[in-house]
């Protein structure tokens, strides 16, 4: 009669398995953080150049200082026109550069 041992190496799979599967959920939570922060800055920077060029139809570049450093962010440039009443503002949050024209005219 031959006896048979019977091995333990049962479940060691599943153990690399879950180590992967969880490796795997922190790589992607850790990418879905980032393009939340990516998306939280193209927000914030577009809200601050909306606000700076509005407040920028009156007091001129100062005023979008201003307005944009209220707003965590930095004027990176100013100008008048393309129209003879308009302004066009770009500020930076983190990364994100965002662009906004407002009008004074209807």
């Amino acid at each position: 009669m031959v006896v048979r041992r019977r091995s333990d190496d049962g479940g060691q799979a599943a153990i690399g398995f879950v180590i992967a599967v969880v490796s795997v959920g922190a790589l992607m939570v850790s990418g879905l953080a980032q393009l939340g922060m990516v998306s939280r800055d193209r927000v914030r920077a577009q809200s601050a150049a909306d606000a700076a060029a509005l407040a920028s139809l009156d007091g001129g570049r100062a005023a979008a200082v201003r307005v944009a450093e209220a707003n965590d962010s930095t004027v990176v440039a100013w100008s008048a026109g393309p129209g003879a009443f308009e302004v066009t503002v770009s500020v930076r949050v983190g990364d994100e550069v965002a662009r906004a024209t407002a009008s004074d005219q209807p």
